[in-house]
Order: C-alpha cells, then sequence, then structure tokens
C-alpha cells in the first residue's frame, strides 16, 4: 500500500512538472509563463520528495529539509525571475 502511495506521489510529481513546462508553448505574458512554470515546477518536486518520503522513511530529516528548501528556493527564485522580466530595474 506504501509502495502504492509513494508511485502515485511520483507519478504526480512528474505530471506537474510537464504540465507547467507545457504552459511555456502558449501565447501568454512572460510573467503567466513563470508564474505557471514556478508552480507547477515546486508543487510536482514537493511531490516527488514526499513519495522518495514514503519509499524511505529513515531518510526523513534529509527529505524534510529537501522539501521545506525547495519551497523556499522556488518561491524566491520565482519572485526574482518575474522581477527581472519585467523590466523595471532601475540602474542607479
Amino acid at each position: 500500500m506504501i509502495d502504492l502511495l509513494s508511485y502515485t506521489c511520483i507519478g504526480i510529481g512528474i505530471f506537474f512538472s510537464f504540465w507547467g513546462t507545457s504552459h511555456l508553448l502558449t501565447q501568454r505574458s512572460v510573467l503567466f509563463k513563470l508564474h505557471s512554470l514556478s508552480v507547477a515546477d515546486t508543487l510536482g518536486s514537493m511531490s516527488i520528495m514526499f513519495g522518495l518520503l514514503l519509499k524511505r522513511p529513515r531518510e526523513w530529516p534529509l527529505l524534510l529539509l529537501a522539501i521545506i528548501c525547495l519551497a523556499l528556493w522556488n518561491t524566491m527564485l520565482g519572485y526574482v525571475l518575474a522581477y527581472c522580466a519585467s523590466g523595471e530595474q532601475k540602474y542607479e
């Protein structure tokens, strides 16, 4: 049962990764593309990490740290990329 749940989480994570990448091919704005890619990538990566956590429960401190770092890093990187893509930088 745990293996099935683990593989389901990993499969959902892979699906989110491909789904976020597919938004890059649309005709929407760059900010919309970056937002959808960063959200899907964050959810996909966290789902894969959760699936690995179910497979390897003894490694929970490292995998929990990886989930927290993914949540923080991808959120910050999304804001930085959106700021850079918006073209509102002021060089002083």
